[in-house]
């Protein structure tokens, strides 16, 4: 049997802070890299160079989840068996990628999530970031019926079946929640694995706002309204 073709998908806006270790690690896998620079004020390509990945660039910001179908769609021309989305911002560790692909190699589903709660011995997000996620995990049960133990963890990964089928049409964070709707839509057999997310005060920095919270609700709310 051959060895799967995986590649990982790196959305990266004004990363240069923390994008060429992150990407450093990641070669360490032997999987392709895949850095989708979403429209960054100074172009990601100057932090990578002499780094063996595939560099693909918009030319405005379109956000996360546009950045995430670019790559997506990149690595199925390219023949991928394996996709994995992974943040460039240092908070996702190379070593959790094995964990996520062992369920897809072993053919017990299309989809894996991350959870930074399966482990007990985790650090875990501050208060504050914790019951917004305990909220949003709520309401994607209640928008789509599918009750994760973490919600808008950007840590995942699908084989191409599910590739073909998880379209994204939300360019920014909804993104997280439409996978849910698509992956319901679609029967779509999927498990959750245990991660460990390493915040910094940089990566505490990029997270999401209260008010870009909001913003996903009503994201979310329209697209259950008219899908």
């Amino acid at each position: 049997m051959s060895t799967p073709v995986v590649f990982v998908i790196l959305p990266a806006f004004n990363e240069q802070a923390a994008l060429r270790s992150t990407v450093s690690s990641l070669l360490t896998t032997g999987h392709t890299i895949v850095v989708v620079d979403d429209g960054s004020a100074e172009k990601q390509s100057d932090v990578l160079q002499g780094l063996p990945v595939h560099y693909l660039h918009h030319s405005i910001n379109l956000g996360q989840g546009a950045a995430l179908q670019t790559g997506a769609s990149y690595a199925l021309k390219m023949n991928a068996d394996l996709i994995v989305h992974f943040d460039s911002d240092g908070q996702h560790q190379s070593e959790n990628i094995q964990t996520l692909l062992q369920p897809l190699l072993e053919n017990k589903c299309d989809i894996t999530f991350g959870s930074r709660f399966l482990d007990k011995t985790n650090n875990k997000p501050p208060f504050s970031k914790t019951v917004v996620l305990h909220l949003a995990r709520m309401l994607n049960f209640f928008l789509t019926g599918l009750l994760l133990t973490d919600a808008h963890n950007g840590l995942r990964a699908m084989n191409r079946n599910a590739a073909e089928k998880i379209i994204l049409r939300e360019n920014r964070m909804a993104h997280a929640s439409e996978i849910l709707f698509l992956v319901k839509k679609n029967k779509l057999k999927f498990k959750e694995v245990p991660v460990e997310i390493r915040y910094s005060d940089y990566s505490t920095q990029k997270g999401q706002s209260s008010w870009n919270s909001i913003r996903i609700f009503f994201d979310l709310l329209l697209h259950k309204l008219f899908e």
